[in-house]
């Protein structure tokens, strides 16, 4: 009988094994195939992940096209649901659940979100073509057929446009207007530089033309026909909100959750500052011994941030200044022994026409399927239509100090280097390679800052500049909800981010205008960086003694998925 029953247990975990192995089996079938076509649908995004078997094309973003899109990814969704999730190995049930969130947003995306009905900059070619000649990843003719190719495709995406949009915001219109001539100018002039002397130049010169000549026509389109109808809402609704929040976080926690830590954490870190403040206020004026203005928190704060900003870079030295603060960083990082910093290049460059307007730097890692590939830390010099006041309020807010801490964010130990690491990791599918998580990309170089500052990286002068960039990160928390869920106006947006952010007029106007060009993404910052925070914390409580090399590069070898996952690979 005990034989019996031994067997019969035995035959019963065989059976369990063998459907975990066929449910394994399954999913990583499902996603491998979906990928395959979502790459296929979407060739611009497989060229930046270092796919570059459709290079030759531009996304189809005809209204058909969309519609598709959404109903191949509910196919995959009904695929999903006939997988036992249970019984799928650590790895696979994570990516399960990726997956299946990234499938709901392409159909929320698609059939109520609609953006390509709302917004311009939803037809912006200048990346699909700039991705192709910005790194070395085959034979630069190769490449420059590629271009070719695309550029003939112009005219299509430009119907699109066409025919998709009805009444954006003013301000989407306007963005795109300015990005459209950056667009033609690439074609037209920045191409030159690797067209000169290519086998393909005389073929390619009248497809440059014509491409560019189609855009300037679409130029007048946007700004005779459709700017005069931009009388869209920026504001997309509570509703609409708290359902893109869900799909750009992927965090278990609501807005109303969001806005009452991010209220406490304004007063906290204001508190913080001044404590940083003072010693330096007292130093810088000496003169001023009234204890009441001592006392005074956002006086003292914002005469010591004042203080610092008149050590500031220009036009012509904040890229040199960039290159500096970078190999400082890369030194203190590996010094300090804070995680582990990759080999892999980064090249410091200014960002190309097309894509300003939205935001003052950005960092693009080499796609996870192009790991020799170059980073770029992409910084934006100021728009030549600005006014010398507005420009010397961009560079007081981005003075010498706060180089060092965008330099932190952006590069290293920020998101060059989480985006190095994060290539690194390898599983069954290509799950998380393709649907990073935003909230935590950022979230870790939010959080990065402050490991930097509270090791003494540059000093208090820098730690000052690190809390007034977590303030703007709090602040941007407050205003991406506010903005498009309760009305907030942009007297009051801007009352909030100089009074209570000590934020440079420049940096509060612009930071109005991204965010309304992008609900949610600015909630990112501040949600990724407080659940990487709770990571820490959670880590150690339960470890003794803590090797902060250790646990950052454990927190950083899961790819790039939400934090909620890297907690739970973590065993916390």
């Amino acid at each position: 009988m005990k034989s019996l029953l031994i067997a019969t247990v035995a035959i019963v975990m065989l059976a369990s094994v063998a459907h975990a192995a066929a449910s394994d089996k399954e999913f990583e079938s499902t996603a491998n195939q979906y990928i395959d076509k979502l790459l296929e649908m979407n060739p611009e995004y497989a060229t930046t992940l270092g796919d570059h078997r459709f290079d030759g094309r531009l996304t189809d973003r005809s209204a058909a096209a969309i519609a598709e899109q959404a109903r191949v990814a509910q196919s995959y969704l009904d695929r999903l649901a006939a997988i036992d999730a249970k019984s799928l190995s650590e790895v696979n049930a994570i990516d399960y659940a990726i997956l299946k969130l990234n499938l709901e947003r392409a159909v929320f995306e698609a059939n109520e979100l609609k953006e390509h009905e709302w917004n311009p900059l939803f037809y912006n070619m200048g990346n699909a073509i700039y991705a192709l000649i910005a790194r070395d990843f085959a034979p630069l003719d190769d490449r420059l057929r590629s271009v070719k190719s695309r550029l003939e495709e112009i005219p299509a995406v430009v119907a699109a446009a066409q025919a998709n949009l009805k009444t954006p915001p003013r301000v989407h219109t306007e963005t795109a207007i300015l990005q459209n001539q950056g667009n033609i100018g690439m074609i037209r002039d920045e191409l030159s530089q690797f067209v000169e002397g290519s086998s393909v130049a005389a073929e390619l010169a009248p497809v440059r033309e014509a491409a560019a000549k189609a855009l300037e026509a679409y130029g007048e389109w946007l700004e005779k026909d459709l700017l005069p109808r931009s009388n869209g809402d920026v504001r997309i609704g509570d509703a609409m909100w708290r359902k893109k929040l869900r799909f750009s976080l992927d965090s278990d926690l609501s807005k109303e959750e969001i806005y009452a830590r991010a209220a406490a954490d304004l007063k906290a870190t204001q508190k913080t500052m001044y404590e940083t403040a003072l010693p330096l206020y007292k130093k810088y004026f000496p003169e001023d011994t009234d204890p009441a203005r001592l006392g005074d928190v956002k006086l003292v704060n914002k005469a010591v941030l004042d203080k610092l900003a008149e050590d500031r870079p220009n036009n012509d030295t904040i890229v040199p200044k960039a290159k500096q603060t970078l190999a400082d960083a890369i030194a203190f990082t590996r010094e300090h022994k804070l995680v582990t910093v990759p080999t892999e290049p980064v090249k410091i460059i200014v960002m190309p026409e097309f894509q300003r307007g939205v935001a003052v730097a950005y960092c693009e890692s080499p796609g996870p399927m192009e790991p020799q590939g170059e980073t770029f830390y992409s910084i934006s010099p100021t728009p030549q239509d600005w006014t010398p006041e507005r420009t010397t309020s961009f560079f007081k807010e981005y003075n010498d100090y706060m180089l060092n801490d965008l330099t932190v964010h952006e590069a290293v130990p920020g998101h060059y280097l989480q985006g190095a690491h994060s290539n690194k990791f390898k599983a069954p599918t290509m799950v998380r390679a393709v649907f990073y998580s935003g909230s935590f990309v950022e979230g870790w170089a939010v959080y990065s800052e402050k490991v930097m500052a509270d090791a003494g990286f540059g000093g208090p002068a820098v730690k000052m500049q690190q809390l007034k960039m977590r303030l703007r990160v709090i602040i941007n928390a407050i205003i991406d909800q506010k903005i498009h869920t309760e009305g907030m106006t942009e007297d009051e947006a801007m009352a909030l981010m100089k009074n209570e952010g000590f934020q440079e007029d420049g940096e509060a106007a612009g930071k109005w205008r991204r965010a309304c060009l992008s609900s949610t993404q600015l909630s990112t910052y501040f949600v990724g960086s407080a659940e990487v925070e709770d990571i820490r914390r959670a880590y150690e409580a339960k470890n003794k003694s803590v090797d902060l090399q250790k646990m950052h590069d454990n927190m950083l070898s899961f790819g790039s998925p939400s934090a909620k996952y890297i907690a739970r690979m973590m065993k916390l």
